[in-house]
């Protein structure tokens, strides 16, 4: 098969010049996914007629608003399956809880509106509870490296779909990490942005005051535009809000300083390599003019923690305890698990915790004052699946470490590719980093990170 770069830049001159069309590249990524096998990425899979026959109205679209209203024209897509689809079945990873979505999610309506193309809707684990990609009665989705090891999640479909070479991009959520995670097992990258800057309107809340909608694509520049496309505020989501003025105030783009934790902060849960590569990036973002600052890591750690051990849990439960009651068996025992924990609060708990944050955000912002962003790994390690499944709890928590304080504090990241383990046990893994940084800079970090990708990155994904 010819190699075919689905990038955004790529497809976009491509198409104008005349050297592919959408149509060739539907026919392509179908035989691709083919030939790929039985990992499940896909809940919903649609069927290629069906997607050449959207591509019919997306001509007559064309033909009367002309091709620059449509910045995503033949560009192919994927989307978590706890975000709605018109006439589309909504799973969240749970055959019982599924429903025929009557409307579109806002940020699907906009994508689609500016001319992409859906191709299906991908495996999460079960209520976008996890960051492993494991915990779903499809089955556990693998590393699109490595069949052995975890693909990442909950957006363990998605990262793997663009990773594949089969969507330029995809849609994710992150409450905890998830749309960060996967990215760096999968070689791409993930950006979350800012809480409430893309709607959340059609999703299938896991904690609602938390939960974003997050990108996946092949570099920071696609990230970048989807993020453009879909953010705005939207009434319907009531913890949207808009895009800042006052957010041009960007980052130095020279001489930023970019805070990392102690030494003795850091976690790589025995991953020499991970440690190693962690190093390297602190060279690599000091050759492209950062300024390295050590901070204090605990107050982040601290609020992480609080995310599954504190109240907050009662907030993921309580969207759910209804249909936990009445479907005990269709709830996998490992959620059932986590979501138990709720039960042990009491309303004086959930506003201890949530006294306990506004200090720990005290502590965070100053910080803060040391650095313009937070370079962290993403994970400290990745795990065979096998290694999950004996120990879904403890592992899963591990992930986290770096990623669930995220949203508690209102920060914008970008998860970036940082190299690969080279060592026999585990050759060819990838490792991932995250820049972090306060809310309403999400441009402003994919603006680093292109610069860092096009400095140090490779070809991103597997293909």
């Amino acid at each position: 098969m010819t190699e075919l770069c689905l990038n955004i830049e790529n497809l976009t001159h491509a198409y104008r010049v005349g050297t592919l069309t959408p149509i060739k590249v539907i026919y392509q990524i179908y035989q691709r996914i083919e030939e790929y096998g039985d990992n499940p990425i896909w809940i919903t899979l649609l069927d290629r007629a069906i997607v050449l026959r959207s591509l019919e109205e997306l001509e007559e679209r064309v033909r009367i608003r002309g091709l620059e209203a449509l910045p995503l024209y033949g560009i192919p897509f994927a989307v978590k399956d706890n975000i709605d689809v018109a006439n589309l079945p909504t799973t969240a990873g749970c055959p019982a809880y599924t429903y025929q979505a009557s409307q579109h999610a806002t940020v699907v309506e906009k994508l689609l509106d500016a001319g992409a193309i859906l191709i299906g809707k991908t495996s999460l684990d079960q209520f976008a509870t996890g960051l492993v990609g494991t915990r779903s009665p499809w089955g556990a989705c693998r590393n699109a490296f490595n069949s052995e090891y975890i693909s990442g999640g909950s957006s363990s479909g998605s990262a793997v779909a663009v990773a594949k070479g089969f969507v330029s991009f995809a849609l994710g959520t992150d409450t905890a990490g998830s749309g960060r995670v996967p990215a760096a097992f999968n070689n791409i990258v993930g950006l979350k942005p800012t809480k409430g800057l893309l709607s959340t309107f059609g999703v299938v809340p896991a904690s609602r005051s938390l939960d974003c909608v997050s990108v996946f694509a092949l570099n920071c520049e696609d990230a970048r535009r989807i993020f453009e496309i879909t953010q705005g505020f939207d009434s319907q989501d009531s913890y949207s809000r808009p895009f800042p003025i006052e957010s041009s105030k960007v980052l130095p783009k020279k001489g930023f300083r970019f805070g990392v934790p102690k030494l003795e902060q850091l976690e790589f849960f025995g991953d020499r390599e991970a440690s190693q590569l962690f190093e390297q990036s602190i060279r690599n973002l000091e050759s492209l003019s950062g300024q390295p600052v050590e901070i204090d890591f605990a107050p982040f750690r601290e609020v992480a923690q609080s995310l599954y051990s504190g109240a907050w849990i009662v907030e993921r439960y309580s969207g759910l305890k209804e249909f936990v009651a009445s479907h005990p068996d269709d709830v996998l025992p490992v959620i059932k698990q986590i979501l138990s924990l709720a039960e042990k609060f009491s309303a004086a708990d959930v506003f201890e915790t949530l006294q306990n944050l506004q200090a720990l955000k005290q502590r965070t912002h100053k910080e803060w004052e040391k650095m313009d962003i937070l370079l962290l790994p993403t994970t400290g390690t990745i795990y065979k699946i096998a290694e999950v499944e004996a120990e879904p709890i403890q592992l899963n928590s591990n992930l986290g470490y770096y990623t669930n304080f995220v949203n508690l504090l209102d920060l914008c990241a970008i998860a970036l590719p940082a190299g690969f383990r080279k060592q026999e046990f585990n050759y060819g893994l990838p490792f991932g980093i995250t820049l972090i940084a306060p809310p309403f800079k999400d441009i402003d970090l994919c603006e680093i990170g292109t610069v860092y990708e096009q400095a140090f990155g490779d070809k991103l994904g597997r293909e």
